[in-house]
């Protein structure tokens, strides 16, 4: 295997910014930011959303109003059925 053809893996920490929860693990992508944990250098990366904070990992429900749509839809075709 040519060692020129694959990218090298760093050790990175992901950073939620709503939990702030830190990731350890390696990756391919690199920050100008560092920060040294446990005597290892790792590259830090801020993120919006990470399986700490997303609605589909956190079991969170969300709302959604669907009692307008409904009623949109209905005076929709209340009007199209009058036309007839």
């Amino acid at each position: 295997m040519k060692a020129e053809g694959h990218p090298s893996l760093n050790p990175v920490c992901f950073v939620d910014v709503a939990t702030g929860k830190r990731f350890l693990t390696r990756s391919t992508m690199k920050s100008p930011r560092k920060e040294t944990i446990d005597g290892q250098e790792y590259h830090v990366i801020v993120r919006d959303v990470t399986m700490d904070s997303h609605p589909a990992y956190t079991g969170e429900k969300r709302l959604v109003d669907t009692a307008g749509r409904v009623e949109k839809f209905t005076t929709k075709f209340k009007r199209g059925a009058a036309k007839k």
